[in-house]
């Protein structure tokens, strides 16, 4: 059994060969050629944490099967401990035998993928012309999201909001320059001044409220909101839902756990059917996205299982032929 840690994700699952993963997942995903339990999630006593799994299986993923289990924990106060709130593992089967064949960090694949599905998300949905981009958090998630979509767009500025300055300033030096994401990355001082004139936004917070308001939005706005991971809980504003294209990776999955999107619904905001369309629809090209540019779009992501395990297996493959991370014997 192959063994990866979060370093060797790192080196096994570049931006670039994810975001293709994430193309085909979602082919697969809404051409029926995938099955998926849904996220079973356990709530630990004492409000410590939560955490969830789920498993999924491919077809005729590059000519093959992946099939395995996802976990992903969230402890909100992890960050006091200096560890991340978002943690996790992926462990691949054999589809031909059963046998447990990876295990997979899956803290920091999540994040590479989900910076993956938001290049997917932008490169069907944001202007061509899109240039400046607002980022509302600063965590690990945050980070990939900026290098995601760097890779379909040229983006020439980036705006960061995050309640703690120290982490705008760590944030700033670790992706400034780095890769395609441009030298232009400023510290902004309050949520409107990131957001205002921007061309795409992405929020990647734990917040339980919106993050913005929709007055400061412009016309045109690509929205990516991949944070808030339960249904009482939103970081996109009401209104700009009502208002907005939106796309999600799952409609069932987003009307069971995303909060934006329950709670605007239960309050009357918008129904079940303002979900204009899943992404791999998208993809597929079985239905159209932005229809003019001064259109607001949102691609509301709550991290659908197969995406994970397909992101899984494309690092397990370039593990072993680079010979990156260990090798186990399990049984």
């Amino acid at each position: 059994m192959r063994i990866l840690s979060a370093d060797d994700v790192l080196n096994a699952l570049p931006m670039d060969a994810a975001i293709a993963g994430m193309r085909r997942a979602f082919s697969a995903f809404s051409s029926g050629r995938v099955g998926m339990t849904p996220s079973v999630r356990l709530r630990v006593p004492g409000g410590r944490g939560e955490g969830d799994a789920a498993l999924a299986h491919v077809r005729n993923h590059e000519g093959g099967e992946v099939l395995g289990l996802r976990l992903a924990t969230t402890w909100p106060g992890n960050p006091v401990r200096g560890r991340p709130v978002g943690q996790g593992a992926v462990l691949l089967v054999d589809p031909s035998t059963g046998a447990p064949d990876a295990l997979i960090e899956g803290g920091t694949l999540s994040a590479v993928r989900t910076g993956a599905t938001s290049a997917v998300a932008t490169d069907l949905l944001a202007r061509r012309s899109a240039r400046t981009l607002a980022v509302i958090g600063t965590g690990v998630g945050a980070r990939t999201q900026v290098e995601g979509v760097c890779h379909v767009r040229e983006i020439e500025s980036v705006r960061v909001y995050d309640r703690d300055p120290s982490s705008i300033r760590a944030f700033i030096s670790e992706v400034a320059g780095r890769g395609r994401v441009p030298r232009e990355v400023i510290a902004a001082r309050t949520p409107a001044a990131a957001i205002g004139g921007a061309d795409i936004v992405c929020t990647a917070t734990t917040s339980s409220t919106p993050v913005f308001a929709d007055r400061d939005l412009d016309d045109g706005v690509h929205i990516n909101g991949i944070g808030s991971y339960s249904p009482d809980t939103a970081e996109i504003p009401h209104r700009t839902l009502a208002r907005a294209l939106v796309v999600v990776d799952s409609r069932a999955a987003a009307l069971s756990e995303a909060g934006d999107l329950v709670l605007a619904i239960a309050q009357g905001a918008i129904t079940p059917d303002h979900i204009h369309a899943e992404l791999g629809e998208l993809v597929v090209g079985r239905v159209q996205g932005r229809t003019c540019a001064g259109q607001v779009t949102v691609f509301r992501s709550v991290g659908i299982a197969v995406l994970d395990l397909v992101a899984a297996s494309i690092a397990v493959k370039n593990a072993r032929a680079e010979e990156i991370g260990r090798e186990c014997r399990w049984t």
